[in-house]
């Protein structure tokens, strides 16, 4: 079975699948598309695999799936024998994976656009995007605090999740938004937990482990705090 992914790589969007795909070892299909500055998905070509005109776009099973929370869960539910991460046997651990899906398109929609503005100069209400995302970023590090009181570390569920995938990718983009993880100590443990995952892979702006500072491995937490 072919899986062909249309894909640009700076964005977050389709770094999602990327990331999951490399977690669950999963072989696919890349077809780059020039997102910017040639507004390729834009073009009749692409329109008639997704009309709304947005990326990714996942080629599979007999069927195109244009929205990326929906091409986890299927890579998921198709391709983990564990069951581990979409655990739909698990009606408690299946909404807390839903709510936090949820939780991801405002993660898009906030710090996804405003890093769209400060990279790529898109034309959006920034001031709005920045309270927007800030709102967000502080509510995940409030649920996360909540996590580690209960012993927990990732998003959903007491292993990590397609939750944990669908946020992840804007929340460690935020500074090219303009939004460091100084303020953030638990989003700053919790990536670094997603970095440490085996079949971690990165993309512009997200670093090999090794590569980020010493000062957010939770080792280092626990020295400063």
């Amino acid at each position: 079975m072919t899986i062909r992914f249309y894909n640009y790589v700076l964005s977050g969007n389709c770094y999602k699948f990327r990331l999951l795909a490399s977690l669950l070892a999963v072989e696919y299909e890349s077809v780059a598309v020039d997102f910017h500055p040639g507004v390729e998905h834009r073009s009749e070509k692409y329109l008639r695999l997704n009309p709304a005109g947005t990326l990714p776009i996942l080629q599979a099973d007999g069927r195109v799936f244009t929205e990326t929370q929906a091409m986890l869960v299927w890579l998921a539910s198709k391709h983990d024998k564990s069951g581990a991460w979409w655990p739909e046997k698990n009606s408690d651990a299946i909404v807390q994976v839903m709510q936090w899906l949820g939780f991801a398109a405002r993660l898009s929609a906030t710090v996804g656009e405003l890093r769209l503005h400060s990279m790529l100069n898109k034309d959006i209400d920034a001031a709005a995007a920045k309270a927007g995302a800030i709102k967000a970023l502080r509510e995940l590090e409030a649920h996360l605090v909540q996590q580690q009181i209960r012993g927990e570390q990732w998003l959903g569920a007491n292993s990590p999740t397609v939750a944990d995938i669908a946020c992840f990718p804007y929340t460690a983009l935020s500074p090219d938004a303009g939004i460091e993880h100084d303020a953030f100590p638990a989003i700053r443990q919790w990536l670094y937990a997603v970095r440490s995952l085996d079949g971690f892979v990165t993309m512009p702006g997200i670093h090999e482990l090794h590569e980020q500072r010493d000062e957010q491995s939770p080792a280092a937490e626990t020295k400063t705090s």
